[in-house]
């Protein structure tokens, strides 16, 4: 039986052209009903393309037609219905952040990667850590702080120099950004069911920001953050260049 392929693109004029090659060559079913989707770009577009197809059970088979790619595929038009059917599934489970702001406002947001917080302010963010509610850090002075997932462990969190989880850890990284006191605090693995809560002290003098994917809020007093094990993305890769292998790979490179 012949896979329903639904194709979608980033606007760049490089993934453009490969939807028009692909859906001409493939046909384009619609998103709703398709056996699977492929997205075309680079890894921020397979991030909204994730959070945008979260209701449809669907896997995201994605194909790199953008600049580092870490969850896409390498791009070809040949042979891609034999590709999707051998390819290897891997599943994410995303962050869900709950801000409370200064003026009492609440937001809501999910992340594939990481919930980080950064200071917005020429000075240093000062943060209260608390891990299952109890505090862990009464006093973090930094520029940020993060809570990866592993499959976000090898983006912002790498950057910050924090660890690379295996995507079967069931870990989350808790990772700090230019670190002033404690200077040598090296984060923390945490289990995959830990609920982390930063406080913003100070915030009237040292005003915070938190960002999920993308989605940022302003003048956050308390971050809430937990795995929603609901929701549950579907993401293929071809045999042997799987999440797996990539995040093992990447720790050697």
């Amino acid at each position: 039986m012949s896979l329903r392929i639904a194709f979608c693109a980033s606007p760049a004029p490089i993934a453009q052209a490969a939807l028009e090659g692909l859906t001409r060559r493939y046909g384009d079913h619609a998103e709703d009903g398709a056996d699977v989707i492929v997205a075309l770009g680079g890894d921020g577009f397979m991030l909204q393309t994730l959070h945008r197809t979260e209701d449809n059970p669907a896997p995201v088979y994605g194909m790199n037609r953008g600049t580092v790619g870490f969850l896409m595929n390498e791009y070809s038009e040949h042979g891609l219905p034999e590709r999707l059917q051998s390819a290897e599934e891997a599943v994410i489970n995303p962050l869900a952040m709950r801000a409370l702001c200064v003026d009492g406002s609440e937001h809501r947001a999910l992340a594939i990667n990481e919930v980080s917080l950064l200071r917005s302010g020429p000075q240093a963010a000062r943060l209260r850590i608390s891990v299952d509610g109890k505090v862990r850090m009464a006093e973090l002075a930094c520029d940020g702080a993060l809570l990866a997932t592993p499959a976000g462990s090898t983006a912002y969190n790498y950057s910050a120099h924090g660890p690379i989880l295996p995507i079967g850890a069931d870990a989350l990284a808790l990772t700090a950004v230019a670190a002033f006191r404690p200077r040598r605090w090296r984060g923390a693995i945490l289990p995959k069911t830990a609920e982390v809560t930063f406080e913003v002290l100070q915030g009237d003098k040292r005003p915070v920001m938190a960002e999920a994917d993308g989605n940022s809020v302003r003048n956050v007093v308390q971050v809430h953050i937990r795995s929603e094990p609901r929701v549950a993305h579907r993401v293929l890769f071809d045999p042997g260049h799987g999440l797996e292998e990539r995040l093992i790979r990447e720790q050697f490179t």
